[in-house]
Formats: structure tokens, C-alpha cells, sequence
């Protein structure tokens, strides 16, 4: 039999639309729990989106049936202006030739490469704390990220002004991408008034930076075993090596994918950490006895279980790619649900992270959960999302985030000055009031 899915209508949408410009989620919690797991939210006369927290159809759409499904028109044609057709953003052949030949490039064995110089970048930043100071640890985890990227990329190949530049450019247009979004009925004005052009220079002005450096390198004909060199020597399955371009667009998804949502990752992980003292201790008392910085990083790294399971639960709670969105190619039906061709499904990877029906005090911070690995939570529990599409650089933002979190805690403790966790959601989830202040650990 057929079920009916629950509708909210246009009326309730534009009532509230001044709450969901400012953050969404409260608006969508409302429906969730009045409608249940599933409801088409008319956001025009002739445009639905089915909002979802039902963790087996994201399991079906992500996995078992993904080839009947593609990502939405927000990245494939609203993103794409911004940062180009690269593999977060393309579909079809051209995705899965640039996903089969970029693979290898992120494989741990190639990312052990990058590790020391990852750990010496977190460590300088690291040394911008002032202890027994009130800090907004947010903009230094988003310096610390972003200068990871471009380190990890380019090693020492980058100027200073031109990587400042290239991350105002990145926020600034995730900003606008986010207006665009969230107030569609504005378009005309966006473009008439010159707000969009202007955006799309910045655009250019980033590629014109990125082209000249990978010129640079090219011209210097030195090895540095970084990523750059690394993407420079990837071949298809023909020979051939992608095009300046298409170099170029999967760098600028790097600097957009790989910094923002490790900084927001960190910064909630931190929090917590504050929050949750007895995690610090154990965290601290983890790396010296995996022998500190005696050991081998990438054993070091591995087997810092403890930390792992806090950044698990951290990325539960609050996961910084918190929506995924796609679109059936044919129709569709799932546990009686039916889906005609070009339904826009969005599943909130935050609601499904907190269901009651799925977690064991799903608002309460329990790393423990994932002491066996989050192996056993595969079907309800996409930090990284799923499926062929699962980000590729989870390995990296691993990595780096328990090298940044055992760092950090080796050096202080941690210590609250918010009463709550506040987000701001965006294109990905951000943090609002992450004041914290820090007490060296190393007595002078």
C-alpha cells in the first residue's frame, strides 16, 4: 500500500522564513517531530523537497540503489560556479574517471608522506594561544586548517599574501552561496545589482593564483612529494594527465571541502573536550603511552583510539557536512514511500545523528559508543557520508584532526567560557561562541 508522506505548506515556509535564513534546523525539528522521519516541505508554487532523518533511505539513496541517484542542481550547477567541475561537484563518467584516478592519491600510504609536515603546521599555530586568555578558538583552527591544505599541498611553493587572499576569496563565496540558497526570491536582484558578477571575479582572481603556482612548479621541475605533486603525476587510465583546468577546479574543492569542515570539526571537538574534562586526561594519557613524540607519527596516529572515539562522537553530534541532498534519476519506492523522477531528497545528517530511535542518549556526550570503531553504526552514522561517493579525504581529516587534538591537549587543559554550544548552519555547520581558555600543562 502506498503511503501518504506529510506535507508542510508554502504558507508555513514563508511564515518562517526569516527563522530559516537564520538557521534552519529548529524549523526542521518542528516538522520532524510533528510529521515523523519523512516530509515534502513546498518551498514554491511548483518546488518540493522531501526532508528526511530516516536512516535506512539514506543507507538505500547513498548505497544500495545510489546509481538512480545524483546530487542536486546546489552542486552540480549552483556550486560549480564557485568552484568548479571537480569530483565533489561532477556526475556521471566524468565523476567516476576523476574519482578511479584521484583515489590512490589520498590512500594512507601516500598521505604518511604528509604527516610530518601536517603535525610541524599544527604545532606552529598551536604556538598563537595565549594560555589564561579568553580565546575564539574558531579563527585559529580555520587559520590552522586552511594552512594544513595549503602546506599538504604545496609545501613551501605558496606565497603568504597569496594564501591569505585565497582563503578570504573561499569564505567570501561560500557566504554568497549561502544567500543564494536560503533567499532564492532575490536572484534577480543578486544579478541585476552586480552582487553575483562580483563573486564570480573573485572566483577567477583564486584560479588565476592556483594556475600560477602549479605553473611554478611545473617550471621548477622539483620534488616535493606533496599533494600537488602528487595530482601532477596522476594518469588516467589512457596515459593522459588531467587538463590545467580540471587541475585546477580539483584544487579549489580541496581548499573549499577539506579546510572549513576539519576547522568546524575541531573547534565542537574542543568544546566538548572542555566541557568533558576526564576526555582530556584520558586523551593525554593515551600519547604518552604510545611514546609521545618518540614514536612513529603514523603508529602514533593509528592506534590513538581514544581520540578517535571523541572526534566519532564530536562529528556525531555536530557534523560539519550536515545535510546531504540527491536526486532520482527514475522513480522510485522505498518501504511504500513512492518517488516519481526528480525528487529532491535532503537527508539532515543531523537529525539522524540524534535520533532517539538510533542512539542511546543521542544529546548526551558518550565517546564509549564508538569503542569498537563506528564500524557497527555504518547504517545510521555518515560523518563523511556513504556509499562511492564517500568523501575521499577522510583519511586526511582523520589524521590531521587526531594529530591537532593530541597536540593540543599534550600542551593544556582546557577550560569552557560558554555556557552552551552554539551553531550557525551554512553551507556546512559552524560554530557561534567557541570562547575557551587554555592552562599550559608544562609547568614553566
Amino acid at each position: 500500500m502506498k503511503k501518504k508522506i506529510p506535507e508542510v505548506s508554502l504558507l508555513k515556509f514563508l511564515k518562517h522564513s526569516l527563522e530559516i535564513l537564520k538557521n534552519p534546523l529548529p524549523f526542521h525539528k518542528k516538522n520532524f517531530t510533528k510529521k515523523g522521519d519523512i516530509f515534502k516541505l513546498n518551498v514554491g508554487f511548483n518546488t518540493k523537497i522531501f526532508f528526511c532523518r530516516n536512516a535506512a533511505l539514506a543507507q538505500y539513496v547513498l548505497q544500495k540503489n545510489h546509481k538512480n541517484y545524483v546530487k542536486s542542481s546546489i552542486q552540480t550547477e549552483d556550486l560549480v560556479k564557485y568552484v568548479g567541475e571537480g569530483l565533489l561537484t561532477s556526475e556521471g563518467k566524468k565523476w567516476k574517471k576523476q574519482r578511479k584516478m584521484l583515489q590512490p592519491a589520498f590512500h594512507k600510504k601516500q598521505l604518511q608522506n604528509l604527516l610530518s609536515n601536517m603535525q610541524d603546521t599544527i604545532a606552529s599555530e598551536f604556538k598563537k594561544i595565549k594560555p589564561e586568555h579568553t580565546t575564539d578558538i574558531f579563527p585559529l583552527l580555520n587559520n590552522l586548517a586552511f594552512q594544513t591544505v595549503v602546506k599538504s599541498l604545496f609545501t613551501k611553493a605558496a606565497r603568504e599574501k597569496d594564501m591569505e587572499r585565497l582563503q578570504y576569496i573561499t569564505e567570501a563565496n561560500q557566504r554568497m552561496l549561502v544567500k543564494e540558497l536560503r533567499q532564492p526570491y532575490l536572484a534577480w536582484w543578486f544579478k541585476s545589482a552586480g552582487v553575483l558578477k562580483k563573486h564570480l571575479e573573485l572566483t577567477e582572481e583564486a584560479r588565476a593564483i592556483l594556475r600560477q603556482i602549479v605553473n611554478n612548479r611545473k617550471a621548477s621541475r622539483k620534488r616535493y612529494d606533496d599533494l600537488l605533486d602528487m595530482l601532477l603525476e596522476t594518469r588516467y587510465d589512457d596515459g593522459s594527465s588531467m587538463s590545467e583546468e580540471q587541475l585546477i577546479d580539483e584544487i579549489l574543492i580541496i581548499f573549499t571541502a577539506g579546510h572549513e569542515t576539519t576547522a568546524n570539526a575541531l573547534t565542537f571537538t574542543f568544546q566538548l573536550l572542555s566541557k568533558h574534562p576526564k576526555w582530556q586526561d584520558k586523551i593525554h594519557e593515551e600519547s604518552i603511552n604510545l611514546g609521545g613524540n618518540d614514536a612513529n607519527l603514523m603508529t602514533r596516529v593509528s592506534k590513538s583510539t581514544l581520540c578517535q572515539q571523541v572526534l566519532e562522537e564530536s562529528m556525531r553530534l555536530y557534523p560539519p557536512a550536515y545535510f546531504i541532498d540527491r536526486v532520482n534519476v527514475e522513480a522510485d519506492s522505498f518501504n511504500g514511500m513512492a518517488f516519481e523522477p526528480g525528487c529532491n531528497l535532503l537527508f539532515s545528517i543531523y537529525e539522524i545523528h540524534r535520533h532517539p530511535d538510533l542512539w542511546d542518549q543521542p544529546e548526551v556526550f558518550k565517546p564509549q559508543r564508538f569503542k569498537d570503531s563506528a564500524r557497527p553504526f555504518s547504517a545510521q552514522y555518515f560523518p563523511f557520508g556513504a556509499g562511492p561517493r564517500k568523501c575521499i579525504g577522510n583519511n586526511f581529516a582523520m589524521f590531521e584532526m587526531i594529530i591537532a587534538v593530541t597536540e593540543l591537549v599534550k600542551n593544556y587543559k582546557i577550560y569552557p567560557e560558554f555556557k552552551t554550544i552554539e551553531i550557525t548552519p551554512l553551507i556546512t555547520l559552524k560554530p557561534r561562541n567557541a570562547f575557551l581558555r587554555f592552562e599550559s600543562r608544562i609547568l614553566k
